[in-house]
């Protein structure tokens, strides 16, 4: 058996790809239309397509028990372009206990995204 990657449900699958290639800058690995595949190797799939695979049960939102993590070297620019965006913060930057700064939010969906320096940056 293969792991492939993990998979987020989305309400809107073209807003959210403007949060991962555009502010994000993720490049798409394939389009299926309703699924889109992103070469960090996770996917997003549209809402409504992915409830009728699995017998219409609900998604939830704000479920905190996953999430995406991103490094990125300027973390200060990235927390403003989401300020500006007007995306929900979990915390701006700060400190966590390992010594890394990162951020977290929610995506359009409520999923957690984490930003983090680069953790080569903390082991030098």
């Amino acid at each position: 058996m293969k792991y492939i990657c993990p998979l987020i449900v989305v309400e809107d699958v073209n807003r959210s790809r403007f949060l991962y290639e555009k502010i994000l800058k993720q490049k798409v690995k394939a389009d299926y239309g309703e699924n889109v595949v992103f070469e960090g190797d996770f996917a997003i799939h549209q809402k409504a397509h992915f409830q009728s695979l699995i017998n219409h049960y609900p998604i939830k939102r704000y479920s905190h028990n996953f999430e995406l993590y991103f490094e990125e070297e300027n973390l200060e620019e990235i927390e403003k372009i989401l300020k500006e965006n007007d995306f929900e913060f979990i915390h701006q930057i700060k400190e966590q206990p390992w010594k890394q700064k990162v951020l977290r939010f929610y995506d359009y969906d409520k999923n957690i995204i984490e930003i983090g320096e680069p953790i080569k940056l903390i082991a030098k």
